[in-house]
């Protein structure tokens, strides 16, 4: 039944991504060059996206149990630690560069899209690179707090 679950939502996901144009790098650039021709149309999906989530998640805080009968678990983290804020930078810098995030460039995979395979390629060498180098760090604490 997960199985199923994650597929009807991966599914739902791509093809909101799809018509949404958020799967297209140029879209997505012309949002971010505010300086030059800026195209505002992310901006609604965005806001769309987080009303969903809105709803959802207080939808989701009600219930004890998620739709595969699993205990429900809610996020509890709530430090901004600097590996947060370094990864935020570093996601926000390939975005910036590259035009395209995780989510969007698994979907043109998906359309046997050369350049997403090698960005997809890059992000999970270096998600493993993370894993290996977290290995040898100490955790950090939270910004702001003395340890």
């Amino acid at each position: 039944m997960r199985n199923i679950i994650a597929l009807a939502v991966g599914l739902i996901f791509g093809a909101g991504l799809c018509l949404s144009g958020m799967t297209e790098p140029a879209k997505v650039l012309g949002f971010l060059d505010l300086a030059g021709l800026w195209d505002p149309s992310l901006a609604f999906v965005m806001g769309g996206a987080i009303a969903v989530a809105l709803v959802a998640f207080g939808l989701a805080k009600r219930r004890r149990f998620a739709l595969d009968g699993e205990a429900m678990q809610m996020p509890t983290a709530r430090a901004i630690d600097p590996l947060l804020v370094a990864g935020s930078l570093i996601f926000g810098i390939g975005w910036g560069l590259a035009g395209i995030c995780p989510g969007p460039a698994i979907v043109d995979v998906g359309f046997l899209n050369s350049r997403a395979l090698v960005f997809v390629v890059a992000m999970a060498v270096g998600m493993l690179a993370q894993r290996l180098v977290g290995l040898r760090l100490p955790a950090p604490g939270p910004i702001g707090q003395d340890a």
